[in-house]
């Protein structure tokens, strides 16, 4: 009786972790995304590639001659958190947009995280690079833990990134909040309770400094505009991140460093209406540069 008990105890709590899993996804799924396109008359679709071993996915919405705006998030998110974004007529009628679920998250292999930043750059690289068909300013969007990523990018293929607005970033090492249950919850024992979106973000957590020390010679490569925006009460990445931009973004012909007053480090969400005036004044800085413009590359 006893073991019948213990048993369908077990049964229910396997029940419970996976209807648990499938919740803390934060993810749309391809029919979704595109009931979410006809729903606001977006000019939008669904990609897939390979790399790394693996299928990622991207979307991309809007007019192929137009700038170029890439969408790379945070953790634990996916590309579904901008559709607030993505559905902006203003931003429809002046870029190509594009947004990719980062290795581990949405559609690119939950669960399955990467925890080199520069792997990660070079499997969402793909992208960018199917952009040099046609010859147009290509600025990439990072949001917290995707900032990271986007500077890599930037470091690696500069050829690929003409502009970086950075969003909360995370770019100094060891300078942001890691709470004592990340550790905890990476344990063997405890991890595989954990939903596979959360397991992706911990991991990229407790691997945070390690890959963000591994960028430190390389800030110096960073030769494009870039814009900083940070809430000054951000609870996760600490403000000293903006000191160390300005001292290694050395070789950036433009640096704007701002922060939002009376916001956290959820500004993607709350504090929109700016993050679109800088995306503009981003687009305005490159289209000053008319090398930016031209026939299709070689």
């Amino acid at each position: 009786m006893i073991l019948k008990i213990f048993g369908s105890l077990f049964i229910l709590f396997v029940i419970f972790l996976l209807v648990a899993d499938q919740f803390v996804q934060f993810r749309l799924s391809d029919k979704e995304l595109t009931r979410f396109f006809t729903k606001h008359h977006i000019p939008g679709s669904i990609h897939y590639y390979t790399a790394g071993g693996r299928k990622m996915r991207y979307i991309s919405i809007g007019d192929d001659s137009l700038p170029v705006l890439v969408f790379i998030h945070g953790s634990p998110a996916s590309l579904s958190i901008y559709t607030d974004y993505y559905k902006d007529t203003a931003l429809i009628n002046h870029f190509k947009m594009l947004a990719v679920d980062r290795p581990g998250y949405g559609y690119s292999g939950l669960g399955k995280p990467v925890q080199s930043i520069q792997q990660q750059a070079k499997m969402i690289s793909p992208i960018l690079d199917s952009l040099c068909k046609i010859k147009r300013p290509v600025m990439v969007m990072g949001g917290s833990y995707g900032t990271s990523v986007a500077c890599r990018l930037a470091m690696d293929y500069p050829q690929l990134v003409d502009g970086l607005v950075l969003v909360a970033p995370s770019l100094a090492p060891g300078e942001e909040t890691t709470y004592s249950i990340s550790y905890a919850a990476a344990l063997p024992a405890i991890n595989w309770f954990v939903p596979r979106m959360l397991q992706s973000a911990n991991e990229e957590k407790l691997t945070h400094k390690t890959e963000l020390q591994k960028m430190v010679p390389l800030w110096k490569n960073i030769k494009v505009p870039v814009i900083y925006l940070q809430g000054e009460n951000d609870e996760l990445i600490d403000t000293s991140n903006a000191s160390f931009a300005r001292n290694h973004l050395v070789n950036a012909p433009y640096l704007s460093i701002e922060f939002i007053k009376n916001e956290t480090h959820v500004i993607a969400y709350s504090a929109q209406k700016l993050i679109k005036k800088k995306i503009f004044e981003m687009e305005a800085l490159l289209q000053k540069r008319k090398e930016f413009w031209g026939p299709a590359k070689e």
